[in-house]
């Protein structure tokens, strides 16, 4: 009997051995995909990076290797100019791995990824306003962040393409002759994007706007309201030049 116990010992601790050894076994694995995924990365082979860091997040969910394959992930997606996927890979790690130390990082390619893929300003502007929002987001939250610089350039190009598309829309109904829609986009640029360049060709075309829409007494306060802004820029004139234009013409039709 007592024979019979050693051996039920012996094998149980023979197994509890076995499955430490396989548990290592597997830890060691899934660290040396984790370098052979980094080695792929760094080389620029970033389609087999994807695969390897998605080989470790299977097999090692809730390890600090698997934490470090999600961000690697996305970047695998990122430098191969990947990036709404990159943005949804980026967005896991935030999502469910708020303490890892490259949550921060990953925030910040979040918005340059939508940069990135923000199109010219004719086109539609989804993926600018998302940029812009996640940069806003980004600024509360890391205030004091090393790549306060970048955002702060990256906002300004982004709200500078907005502007741009509401001033063109404005220029266009203009050339259409439809004074009420132009005027309305050029407030736009007035009320929303008041910090960008076409700020003073916006006050200006207003004035022509509202002069061309028979609105002289608004156009003629409008026009000394901003007299100095237009002055600097050169534009106080022409936008004085339609007032006196269409003075002149509803002084022909009367």
């Amino acid at each position: 009997m007592v024979f019979l116990m050693k051996i039920v010992i012996f094998t149980f601790f023979l197994f509890l051995a076995s499955c430490a050894s396989t548990k290592n076994n597997s830890e060691e694995t899934i660290k040396d995909k984790f370098n052979i995924g980094m080695d792929n990365l760094e080389n620029e082979k970033y389609l087999q990076a994807q695969s390897d860091f998605k080989n470790v997040l299977i097999r090692g969910t809730g390890t600090d290797l698997g934490d470090d394959a999600q961000y690697y992930l996305g970047e695998a997606y990122y430098r191969n100019k990947e990036y709404l996927l990159a943005i949804s890979e980026y967005e896991k790690l935030t999502r469910k791995m708020g303490y890892s130390p490259f949550v921060e990082d990953a925030r910040f390619k979040i918005c340059e990824a939508y940069s990135i893929e923000s199109p010219k300003y004719y086109h539609d502007q989804e993926y600018t306003k998302k940029a812009l929002e996640r940069y806003q987001e980004f600024l509360d939250d890391y205030p004091n962040s090393k790549l306060l610089d970048d955002v702060l350039i990256s906002i300004s190009t982004l709200r500078e393409k907005l502007a741009k598309k509401a001033f063109e829309t404005g220029i266009l109904y203009m050339k259409m002759d439809e004074y009420e829609s132009a005027k309305l986009a050029f407030q736009i640029v007035i009320d929303e994007y008041y910090d960008t360049s076409f700020l003073v060709l916006s006050q200006k075309e207003m004035v022509v706007s509202l002069a061309k829409n028979r609105e002289l007494d608004n156009a003629v306060s409008l026009l000394e309201l901003n007299k100095s802004h237009l002055t600097k820029n050169d534009l106080y004139n022409e936008a004085l030049d339609a007032i006196v234009y269409m003075k002149s013409k509803l002084s022909k039709e009367q």
